[in-house]
């Protein structure tokens, strides 16, 4: 069996109260959640989870991808099988962005 090691993460006190609560309902120790958020990492090679950036600089940046991406001047990679897949996914998050 592989040998544990510890990691040290900072996190903002009100939110780790809350955080414990939330895993304390589901019988779950931060240890817990992160072994799980790690696996899933090693899985997947990516997070199991969107990162939506409200920043509209990176939308910006996002929005000039796609037009190389379509102008076929780059290769587009990622958890997508095709451009149209990642569109409506962009969409879709925009769309929620608002709720």
């Amino acid at each position: 069996m592989a040998k544990n090691t510890t990691i040290n993460i900072r996190v903002n006190a009100e939110v780790k109260e809350q955080v414990g609560e939330i895993l304390d309902t589901m019988g779950l120790s931060f240890s817990d959640a992160f072994n799980l958020l790690i696996h899933q990492i090693r899985i997947h090679h990516r997070l199991p989870f969107p990162i939506v950036a409200h920043n509209r600089t990176l939308r910006a940046e996002t929005m000039a991808l796609i037009e190389r991406i379509e102008n076929g001047e780059e290769e587009m990679a990622g958890p997508f099988d095709t451009f149209e897949e990642y569109k409506a996914w962009l969409d879709e998050e925009e769309d929620n962005s608002h709720v």
